[in-house]
């Protein structure tokens, strides 16, 4: 099924609906359509959705990301941080808790089971494993669960390549 990201007013994205959803909100002037897949018409001389925009501002309250195992695992593209697998992950914290670590987002990230075991109760520097990229808060909320929404639903690549000229905060 073709997804279709849904813009706010400001152009800021706020959610990923049906190419369906998208039509309806067009149709009754709620939104208008940005951009189309090209060659894919649906009828009556509309082509398929793409990006679409609400014309009115909906006002979004804050909201910060929590700190959970299948966020941490998103951050980090569901890969180890030390070697670079995809099997067995587990949470290891950068600055083990034992040596006063802390349960944030700069000190947690995914790591096989064989590399959590080797670090142990040491640094990354201690253990000579460095990772391979350094671990960060993820910067905006809506943006991380539009990411999230994709790779659940298979969003393919090609449109998330030009979905990203809208993603400003990732």
């Amino acid at each position: 099924m073709q997804q279709v990201l849904l813009l706010n007013s400001s152009y800021e994205p706020l959610h990923i609906c049906s190419w369906q959803r998208a039509m309806i909100l067009a149709l009754k002037g709620k939104a208008i359509v940005l951009e189309v897949e090209p060659n894919r018409d649906i009828g009556a001389g509309h082509q398929m959705p793409l990006v679409v925009r609400l014309l009115h501002y909906v006002k979004i309250p804050h909201k910060d990301i929590p700190l959970t195992r299948k966020n941490i695992m998103h951050r980090d593209n569901y890969t180890c941080q030390y070697c670079g697998c995809h099997g067995d992950l587990t949470i290891d914290h950068v600055i083990p808790r034992s040596k006063g670590g802390k349960d944030r987002w700069d000190n947690v990230v995914a790591a096989c089971l064989r590399c959590n075991v080797t670090k142990s109760n040491r640094t990354p520097k201690q253990a000579g494993m460095p990772l391979a990229k350094p671990p960060v808060r993820p910067h905006h909320f809506i943006t991380f669960e539009l990411s999230k929404q994709a790779v659940q639903t298979h969003t393919n690549r090609n449109t998330m390549t030009r979905w990203q000229k809208y993603m400003f905060w990732s």
